[in-house]
């Protein structure tokens, strides 16, 4: 099935109007009520025979008929259907000339479809056999996946051991299961360190990881250019030695560039003699990436400033200019390259006063406002008369004379004001006296000056109180604090300055980390805070398991005091950031997890399928399906010893 506009246009088709927002439906996903339709044991409710005259009529009378005796079609007439593979409920209407049996299937007549009520316990699906239609009706729904769970849970050992036996018996696994089969290994707690370095190349995420000398050697070696490239991009365990070994065996120049590239950018160091090979490489482009190089001998960096190559100079002017002679500089700033002319002024100028003439006349653009020292007579024309990109890169000149500061402090863009408001050199009086926007919505970064001075007390003190709230979430990210200065920052008026301090300060209080919990459960770079913080209160948690908010609710689990019982009875709540974190608790049982393998939402199905008590029986059949076997594979409740069965399926596949 294509996208939602052709989904909306076959349902149009239909008779079937779209109803409210595209959501995650709170009931099973349509896979699991399928199999109460094309099961073998399956017995029709009705079965029309696929040679009647009248055969769409005929089903779409009794798909009716059902859909109402089974209270499908509410006071409103709203049910979820799902039909063709399409993997999602959608919240439907029937409107005038409707025709189920007639559109939604691969031809007319043939149809495929399932109906469920809204609270996800009746469905009547049709499908299409041999020599009929078949119209299948259940009810209790929820009542029959409890019964399922509670006898999935009541496995013995020896029922274990058949299921994992199961696993290896008819069709091989091969292909997307196999891969999805090593990247669950790869990241599986409990699977042998040498088993997941045997996975590595088939693994999603094996080459994320750091691994062992040899293996690191055996992927940069690999015949595979995009192996090598990828472990190049992104194994951490990468050695000088591998480095040179890898660009220097390279014998095609667009990919002896490209891992030249990476390993500047990954600021890795060479051997000098590595760079001084890299420095003679016949490719210019190799040699300007060379230039870029951490830790490059002077002396080469030197010899590339004054390379053939316009771009090699251009890349070899920053690194080599603090090593050249005064001649070389001299030659640097005549170049034939524009480009290089422009890079040798501002770094000319960054302790020779940058006249106004020489700015007019050469084309070295704002970044020069920036960096370089500028004759009094440039940086007070360009405060009065400048255009405001120059007005505001000028702002953010260090070595500006205090009245210039000040007259942009009252500059007639906004834009402007706020970088003269960001400055060091101001007093905390003179900020509040600057009028800029601030957007607290926006990304602003720690100011570099403040995070420079988080081990001064005094200076904690003094910018804590700053009007300015970009400098107050700046002295919030210093990993230690003055008491005073956490209790006032604790109670900011602007949020994200007590984010901040949940997010980086170790002495954040109590207090506000359950304050903050409440709209914030953390971030890609920071995902344990303010839960995982040393202050976050740790006990009287139960009180919340009734709160209204499910934040709170789902703190109730980690309160040392809380029962199995409480797991069991928050794996049945109706938020699901609250089930997921029952799907994660390690007391979660062997029937709640077989429940929570059908939830509504894809990251609890997974934290159920990674759980250990889950039924082997389940387990295994999760890992015969492509869609599951990668979450299922992460569980360490896996023996070893199937663990390694599956690896060497891997490796007889490769």
């Amino acid at each position: 099935m294509g996208g939602r506009d052709e989904l909306v246009e076959l349902l149009g088709r239909a008779g079937l109007e779209v109803v409210g927002d595209w959501r995650v439906e709170e009931v099973p996903p349509p896979q699991f009520a399928w199999r109460y339709v094309i099961a073998w044991q399956t017995e029709p409710t009705v079965a029309v025979a696929d040679d009647r005259p009248d055969l769409i009529a005929e089903l779409n009378a009794q798909w009716h008929r059902l859909a109402t005796e089974a209270g499908i079609l509410g006071g409103d007439g709203v049910f979820l259907i799902d039909f063709s593979g399409t993997g999602r409920w959608v919240r439907v209407r029937l409107t005038d000339g409707w025709d189920l049996a007639g559109v939604l299937g691969p031809r007319p007549g043939q149809p495929e479809f399932l109906t469920l009520s809204l609270d996800g316990d009746t469905m009547v699906g049709a499908t299409t056999e041999e020599y009929a239609v078949w119209l299948v009706a259940v009810d209790r729904l929820g009542e029959r996946r409890e019964a399922a769970a509670l006898a999935a849970a009541e496995e013995s050992p020896q029922d274990r051991a058949e299921s994992w036996e199961a696993l290896f018996r008819g069709p091989r696994a091969r292909g997307k299961l196999l891969d999805a089969w090593a990247s669950g290994l790869w990241r599986n707690p409990a699977a042998p360190q040498e088993l997941r370095h045997e996975l590595w190349e088939r693994a999603r995420y094996g080459m994320y990881g750091a691994l062992p000398t040899e293996v690191v050697d055996a992927a940069l070696a690999h015949p595979d250019w995009r192996t090598r490239a990828l472990a190049a991009e992104v194994q951490p365990n990468i050695t000088p030695e591998q480095w040179s070994r890898v660009i220097l065996a390279e014998r095609d120049e667009r990919q002896r560039w490209i891992l030249t590239l990476l390993a500047a950018d990954r600021r890795a160091r060479l051997p000098e003699d590595t760079c001084r090979t890299l420095a003679a490489d016949p490719s210019a482009r190799v040699r300007a990436e060379t230039a870029r190089l951490q830790g490059l001998p002077a002396s080469v960096s030197v010899a590339l400033a004054a390379d053939p190559d316009g771009g090699v100079r251009y890349a070899a002017c920053g690194p080599a200019w603090p090593h050249l002679d005064a001649a070389a500089r001299q030659g640097l700033l005549n170049d034939s390259e524009d480009k290089v002319r422009a890079e040798a002024l501002l770094l000319h100028h960054l302790d020779h006063p940058l006249p106004r003439s020489v700015y007019e006349a050469q084309d070295i653009g704002t970044r020069a406002l920036e960096t370089c020292t500028l004759e009094r007579d440039l940086a007070e024309h360009l405060a009065r008369n400048g255009k405001p990109d120059e007005r505001g890169s000028l702002a953010r000149n260090l070595r500006l004379d205090p009245d210039l500061v000040a007259l942009l402090g009252e500059d007639p863009d906004p834009g402007v004001r706020f970088v003269v408001s960001l400055r060091a050199d101001l007093t905390e009086e003179q900020r509040a006296g600057i009028h800029y926007d601030f957007d607290p919505r926006g990304r602003y970064h720690p100011l570099d000056w403040v995070v420079a001075l988080h081990h001064d007390d005094e200076a904690m003190r003094r910018l804590a109180a700053s009007s300015h709230p970009v400098v107050r979430r700046s002295v919030a990210r210093a990993r230690h604090l003055p008491p005073d200065v956490v209790e006032l920052l604790a109670r900011d008026e602007d949020r994200v300055v007590q984010l901040f301090l949940a997010e980086s300060c170790d002495d954040a209080p109590a207090d506000m980390l359950l304050r903050v919990w409440q709209w914030w459960d953390g971030s890609l770079t920071v995902p344990d805070r303010p839960r995982g913080h040393p202050n976050f209160p740790r006990r009287d948690l139960v009180r919340y398991a009734d709160d209204p908010n499910p934040r709170m609710r789902r703190l109730a689990l980690d309160d040392p005091e809380s029962t199995p019982e409480l797991v069991e009875r928050l794996s049945r709540d109706r938020s699901a950031e609250v089930r997921y974190r029952a799907a994660t608790d390690p007391r979660l049982s062997p029937a709640a997890a077989a429940r929570l393998t059908e939830d509504p939402h894809e990251h609890i199905r997974n934290a159920a399928a990674e759980h250990p008590h889950l039924p082997a029986k389940l387990l295994t059949r999760l890992l015969r399906d492509p869609g599951t076997a990668e979450a299922a594979a992460r569980n360490p409740g896996l023996p070893v010893d199937v663990m390694r069965r599956m690896a060497a399926r891997i490796s007889r596949c490769s």
